[in-house]
């Protein structure tokens, strides 16, 4: 008789909770996208941001509760399980972590410390020092997102409504102002997330307060920005105004307010996806093969207070979770057109906020 043979998942999706102070642990099936419970490591309250290494051996996860610290965790290339092998000092509470394209560098973003900070990674994978530069910014920097060449580094600044904009030096780690050092939102807009299209040539913002994709034409001789488009994520019909900057939240007239929060691509850069958390809903974008223009398409309802969402690397797959929501949504992504179809609803920890998702070789 021949007896039967298993392969052993190899993609893995891991999901900070940042009430419980838990990162929990799924393996999931590369046919259905079907997750499985492997472990949750306790790391303390508010584990929020976290990046996988480009090796994919290292997670990095941010604690933004005193001491504010970034964890390096090993990825076990068998199980998924993660164990904890170095910690380092923050100077702030960040609210966003990436990777330059080597996995040299780690980039963090304060949007209460208005500040960005870079930090070396040593040949082992581990972050140990404390952070080689600290640059101030404008009011809320919210992400920070180098790209696809790390000649160049973007950051949002949701209270100033602008996108900074930065040169990488190869050498030294050291970033530089580029010229013009930032391009301007429309008033009111506050530009909170950041990808960049698989292709390089455009980054798309989207924006807290209106629910607005920016997106820019990036120079790929200087690395500056061009605004192309500003494309609603939210239909009219949503029932909500735009939402106030914090510097101006005594004015706030209790009516629903945008609150926008997430953004994601598929790997061949075909679809796009934002999260609105006061509707909890995903919105999808057709992105144009040509021009990298957008059309909104539809929306779809998911987790209560959707912060986070993530594409799988083979661009199938789409895991959302939701900050008020006990449990995570997987929807598998129609090749043809993007559309969402729920695969199903697994346990998550509270206050799940942040997803990685990594395949291993």
């Amino acid at each position: 008789m021949v007896q039967a043979s298993f392969s052993t998942p190899r993609t893995f999706v891991y999901v900070s909770a940042a009430v419980a102070g838990t990162i929990d642990v799924y393996s999931m099936d590369e046919t259905t996208g079907a997750l499985t419970p492997v472990s949750h490591v306790d790391v303390g309250p508010s584990v929020m941001p976290m990046v996988v290494s480009p090796d994919r051996q290292h997670l990095y996860a941010v604690i933004r509760s005193q001491p504010y610290r970034v964890l390096t965790m090993t990825i076990d290339p068998a199980t998924g399980r993660l164990k904890q092998e170095a910690v380092a000092a923050l100077p702030d509470s960040m609210a966003y972590v990436s990777l330059d394209p080597t996995g040299g560098l780690l980039f963090t973003a304060s949007y209460g410390g208005n500040k960005i900070a870079v930090l070396l990674i040593g040949r082992n994978g581990q972050v140990t020092a404390q952070a080689q530069q600290v640059i101030e910014t404008g009011r809320n920097a919210h992400a920070i997102v180098s790209d696809r060449t790390g000649k160049y580094v973007f950051v949002t600044n949701l209270g100033s409504d602008a996108v900074q904009q930065f040169k990488l030096d190869p050498e030294t780690g050291i970033l530089k102002a580029n010229d013009p050092m930032q391009v301007s939102t429309g008033h009111g807009f506050g530009p909170r997330h950041i990808v960049v299209s698989p292709d390089n040539r455009a980054v798309y913002v989207l924006t807290e307060l209106t629910g607005h994709v920016i997106h820019y034409a990036i120079d790929a001789d200087n690395g500056t920005l061009s605004e192309i488009e500003s494309v609603a994520s939210i239909p009219a019909d949503a029932g909500l105004s735009p939402g106030i900057a914090p510097a101006v939240a005594p004015l706030d007239d209790g009516k629903p307010k945008v609150w926008a929060a997430d953004i994601g691509i598929t790997p061949d850069g075909r679809f796009l996806y934002t999260t609105e958390r006061t509707t909890s809903r995903i919105a999808l974008f057709h992105v144009d093969a040509d021009d990298g223009r957008l059309s909104y398409v539809t929306n779809y309802p998911t987790e209560q207070q959707p912060r986070g969402i993530r594409v799988d690397p083979s661009g199938r797959f789409l895991v959302a979770s939701g900050e008020k929501s006990d449990r995570l949504s997987v929807y598998v992504i129609d090749q043809a057109d993007g559309t969402l179809g729920l695969v199903g609803r697994y346990p998550v920890n509270a206050g799940a906020n942040w997803i990685e998702i990594v395949t291993l070789p």
